[in-house]
């Protein structure tokens, strides 16, 4: 695998409002022609790095996980293919996915700027990204990787967190393979004093819901896939035929949260 290092731009912490992007589950093989069910994921994964090219607003992409469907090495070498020919110079920093192998994921990102950081700090905002991979396709975020998390916490500055697994059910197949220690996830929520959303993506989808812990509500924001959207009406994995998608995120210095997901047609 490309070891090369790339040319990135430099994130700006101070700004106050800050944009950023979330892409997710390319589930990219190693013959970058390979159809999944009916798409070809690098062609809709290199649709999605264009138009966040065109956005010069952005301070980072955050990938939430399942980069490769196959395992395999090429797949991996593939993501990097896809960011050198669309011309991707933001900071991009990840958390794995079940599909994930954590060393090749590790190798892939090695040549980019923020690489394997999971806090990502601004003048108001920290970003947080959680690791929930576990040994089986359901999401487990351990005890140790909580205590990780907290210790970055910065009280006196807003949180959003990122992750790979849904930790609410979203009433279709995949809540099989969902969060699987929901309440001690939100028993951490319940410690961060100023945290003000959640986003996932694994779902294949984009929704909007709600985290109901002992204490707060929050808005769980789930990421369109950029390979497939599943049909949520088939019990199985089944192409929505929706056109793949990513998230667009801008944080303020109030502490409030915008966000709206972005699809390309088919």
């Amino acid at each position: 695998m490309s070891k090369v290092k790339r040319t990135i731009s430099d994130i700006d912490t101070a700004v106050d409002t800050i944009e950023f992007v979330q892409i997710s589950d390319c589930h990219l093989y190693q013959d970058k022609e390979a159809m999944h069910y009916d798409a070809n994921v690098y062609h809709n994964l290199c649709r999605v790095l264009e138009d966040i090219r065109a956005n010069k607003h952005l301070s980072c992409i955050i990938f939430t996980g399942d980069l490769s469907q196959d395992h395999s090495e090429l797949s991996y070498q593939h993501f990097i293919d896809a960011l050198t020919v669309n011309e991707i110079n933001l900071p991009i920093y990840y958390t794995p996915g079940n599909h994930d192998d954590l060393q090749l994921l590790t190798d892939a990102f090695s040549g980019f700027q923020g690489g394997s950081k999971k806090t990502i700090d601004f003048s108001h905002w920290q970003l947080q990204l959680v690791n929930s991979k576990s040994e089986s396709p359901s999401g487990v975020v351990s005890v140790e990787e909580q205590q990780r998390v907290m210790a970055n916490v910065e009280q006196n500055k807003y949180q959003l967190l990122l992750m790979h697994h849904h930790p609410v059910d979203v009433n279709y197949f995949i809540d099989r393979h969902g969060l699987h220690n929901k309440t001690a996830f939100y028993a951490m929520l319940d410690k961060i004093t100023q945290v003000k959303a959640v986003a996932c993506g694994h779902v294949h989808n984009a929704l909007e819901l709600t985290i109901t812990t002992a204490s707060k509500h929050l808005p769980l924001l789930t990421c369109p896939a950029t390979s497939i959207q599943f049909d949520q009406t088939v019990d199985g994995v089944a192409n929505a035929q929706l056109g793949p998608g990513y998230r667009h995120f801008t944080l303020f210095a109030s502490g409030e949260v915008q966000s709206k997901a972005i699809f390309l047609a088919e």
